[in-house]
This record gives C-alpha cells, structure tokens and sequence, in this order.
C-alpha cells in the first residue's frame, strides 16, 4: 500500500475476513483479482465463538470455528491475497474507483466487497457496559474456562444460545438459559441435544433488568414477563460471581453505509442474488446482507458469487471504455 495521493488501484477490495470475506478473497485469488482484504483484527468473525461445528459441508466431526477458519484463510494465502488489519472508517463508493479510509491507511480499487458481518446485541439491562468483560461475554469458546466451577447464565433461545449454553456445560457447575418466552427458536435437533444435557435447566418468560457488583458480577435482577415478579439472584457465597453469556442476536455492521446504500428496516443491506447493491462495483456478502438463512455455508456462497460477479463487472467495465 502506497501513502498519500499516489494510492495504488486494486481489482478488489473485500471488507470483512469472516466466512463470507474469506470465500470471496479465494475465488477472486482464483480469477488473479489484485485483491486487497482488509479486517479489524482478526479472521473469522462471529464463527470464531462456534465451539462445534457440524452443519459445514466436509467439515470434520466437532471441528471448531477457529479450525475451519484457519483453513480458509490459508487457502487465502496460497492465492496470494494481500491483507491488512485496518479499521474502515470512511467510504466513497460512488464513481469508477471506490475509496476506503481506515484509521492507518486510505486504499482504493475497481470494486468493493462489503462482508463486515453484524455485532451482537446487548441485554440493554442496568449496568450491563459496567460488566462487559468482567461477568458477561458474548463468546462461550473464548470465556467459558474463565467460569469453571462457576453458576453461568445464558441469555437466548436460539441455535448459538443452546449450543454455547450446552458447550458451557464442560466448565459450568450449572447453565441456566434465560429466555423470554416459553417456545425456543432453536432448530428441533438442537433442542432434544439440550434438553437432555447434564448440568443445563431452562428459566422461560425471564429477562435480566439489571446486574449488580463491586467490579465482579455479584447478582442480578430478573424479571417474568408473564406476571411481573422481580426476582435477585445473587452468586454463591463460595464463589463470589457468576457468568452471563449473551446470545440474542446480531446487529448488522452497517453504520458506514447509511445514506449510501439501500439498507432494509433492520439495517441490512439489500442486494439481487448476485450480491449487487444499488451501486456499480459494490457487492454485499455474508450476515452484513438481508438474506432469509445466516449460516457459514450461505456466507461462504456469497463471497463466491460476490467475487465472481465483481470479475464480470471489472471485464464489463474496461471492454467499454
């Protein structure tokens, strides 16, 4: 990357390194795209928080996020992709050349893949931000051997929810799922998986209104939606805390967009199946897209149409001018 005005073009910039970003950095590798991807931190995105995967066509039994994504990403490098670690501030998405601002660095190309996934949401309860890190995570994989021997709480009702909770079970002295209604979401497999886990009970029609503590979760304050009763459950005097695990759900990475792409009610970007936006050479793929079904294999079928439609447009492109 060059500093300054004389910044180099490249074929394609792909923002995201999750499944989606991945996938379209493999076929644009594939294509020779003088490819550019850039990601915050680190590959693999909302996956690197999956301690099993099982429904990744190919993938080995209780294969990790983690593992699969180290793979795709040496696929990545043995195309020859160049990455950055950079965070997107800025972006001008109009015109022939698309332009990325990032805090270290600018960049520009031909065409731009979004594929930034969506960040989870919070509680919303009392004192939650107070507690981020220090008794309430959103990763059971990264935190749950913090809170061996520990009371972990888990807040959801969906597939990532049961999953975690029943992977938090190895480290747990008990997981409770707190969930505001009576009917999960999760798909009927995983349900029967967890109703017969040990270690795993369910609380329904609960929701946290506040967590409490002198710079560790102490207690917390739950709340039935079904007839009002407020209820402080308080950690074991033995262990002096206790673990919250949030999973209930995603908000689009789509701030940088508003006002130049068309986003839909929730904040998702709203492409055709080709992963086109209302902007010529700007593609959206993966969870950061409206889309009916979010899992790693649609992600990774984006990043492939994405990529391949992106050489269509650069070939489109230069044939007419």
């Amino acid at each position: 990357m060059i500093r300054g005005d004389n910044l180099k073009t490249y074929d394609l910039i792909i923002i995201g390194g999750g499944p989606a970003g991945l996938s379209a950095g493999i076929y644009a590798g594939r294509a020779m795209l003088d490819t550019l991807l850039i990601e915050q931190a680190q590959d693999g995105g909302q996956i690197l928080q999956t301690a099993e995967i099982e429904n990744y066509p190919g993938s080995e039994l209780e294969e990790s996020g983690a593992t699969l994504i180290d793979r795709m990403s040496s696929q990545v490098k043995k195309f020859g992709i160049e990455q950055v670690y950079d965070t997107v501030t800025e972006v001008s998405l109009e015109g022939k050349v698309k332009t990325v601002v990032g805090s270290r660095d600018r960049y520009q190309a031909k065409t731009v893949i979004i594929a930034g996934g969506a960040t989870a949401k919070p509680i919303g309860c009392k004192g939650e931000d107070d507690f981020i890190g220090r008794g309430i995570s959103h990763c059971g994989t990264c935190d749950g051997p913090f809170f061996r021997g520990l009371d972990v709480y888990v807040v959801g009702g969906g597939d990532a929810a049961l999953e975690e909770a029943m992977y938090l079970t190895k480290f747990a002295k008990q997981v409770t799922v707190l969930h505001r209604r009576r009917i999960l979401r999760a798909a009927k497999s995983i349900q029967e998986k967890a109703f017969q886990t040990d270690k795993l009970k369910f609380m329904y029609h609960t929701v946290i209104k506040e967590v409490k503590g002198d710079g560790i979760l102490e207690s917390m304050v739950l709340e039935n939606v079904k007839d009002g009763t407020v209820t402080e459950i308080k950690a074991d005097p033995n262990d002096g805390t206790f673990g919250i695990f949030v999973f209930i759900g995603y908000s689009p990475a789509t701030g940088l967009y508003q006002g130049k792409l068309n986003l839909n009610d929730k904040g998702y970007i709203i492409t055709d199946e080709d992963m086109k936006t209302n902007i010529d050479g700007v593609f959206a793929a993966g969870d950061i897209r409206e889309k009916s079904l979010r899992q790693v294999v649609t992600a990774a079928a984006d990043g492939a149409i994405a990529a391949v439609q992106a050489g269509k447009y650069i070939e489109e492109t230069e044939e007419t001018a």
